[in-house]
């Protein structure tokens, strides 16, 4: 599934090419997780004038309104001058004078939604709930270490929820509990508070690794040039079962949690 180092992958590589574009047509293909919300010829002749990203979604800013992309669970987009014929796993391309973007997704669980603002619905309700960017300033040392104090289930659990941190995925969470040396079942509220220090530094520092590395592409994803990203090559834990620990040389275990792979050396993560 494409985390949070996928997208800004993503909107790093689309921004500076689509941005001025104005929209002159909008083909859809097979129906996604949610409707567009609009009539798509409504969207022809509007002005893209950014391109941000909230946790996994980005934001295509538009001089009246925006629109909402999410990859799901194995969508990629496509930017090109011009596309070829789409595909029977291409369900949304915009067309502007500038080049066109596609959503290229074989299982249907991405989404192109348009709303009048990110303060309006329907991007009110998808993205409520969203934990604080641990890319920007606002990724707070004390708020961070006070939130997880106050959860009750398991640490990697709750990185994964996105509550209290947004876009910690399950490979980043594994490698950013190793470098924190905590184990990922142990319950967030009793993680000593050092640790917990480590862990607010390994996120901001495992996820602008990853960016640096063009993402992960363990099946699907690739960025919008087509290249695949290489953080998988670079994983401390994650995907290494078996394989001598880095540190210490024991065996990285794996388990389940959550129906999720956990990645862990039971020697170095006590905390």
């Amino acid at each position: 599934m494409p985390e949070l180092p996928e997208v800004e992958v993503t909107r790093q590589s689309v921004a500076g090419q689509i941005v001025g574009g104005t929209i002159q047509s909008i083909h859809l293909g097979k129906p996604l997780r949610w409707p567009l919300q609009t009539d798509p010829l409504s969207l022809v002749g509007k002005t893209i004038v950014s391109v941000g990203r909230r946790g996994k979604y980005l934001l295509f800013h538009l001089d009246a309104g925006c629109l909402l992309v999410h990859l799901g669970m194995s969508g990629s987009l496509r930017f090109a001058r011009q596309l070829p014929e789409a595909g029977p796993h291409d369900h949304f391309t915009l067309v502007t004078q500038q080049g066109s973007i596609r959503l290229h997704d074989p299982r249907r669980f991405g989404a192109v939604v348009y709303a009048p603002g990110v303060d309006h619905p329907p991007a009110t309700q998808l993205l409520a709930g969203l934990g604080v960017e641990p890319l920007s300033p606002d990724f707070d040392q004390t708020r961070f270490v006070k939130a997880m104090r106050g959860k009750r289930t398991s640490v990697k659990q709750v990185l994964l929820a996105g509550k209290v941190v947004v876009g910690v995925g399950n490979i980043y969470a594994s490698e950013v509990l190793y470098l924190a040396g905590i184990h990922p079942a142990s319950r967030a509220d009793r993680v000593a508070l050092t640790r917990l220090r480590k862990l607010h530094a390994a996120i901001r520092l495992v996820l602008q690794e990853a960016v640096a590395a063009g993402g992960s592409t363990l099946r699907d994803f690739s960025a919008p040039d087509g290249s695949a990203g290489h953080f998988q090559t670079m994983t401390k834990v994650y995907g290494r079962a078996g394989l001598p620990c880095l540190a210490c040389g024991q065996p990285v275990t794996r388990f389940l949690q959550g129906q999720r792979a956990t990645y862990c050396c039971a020697n170095c993560q006590r905390g």
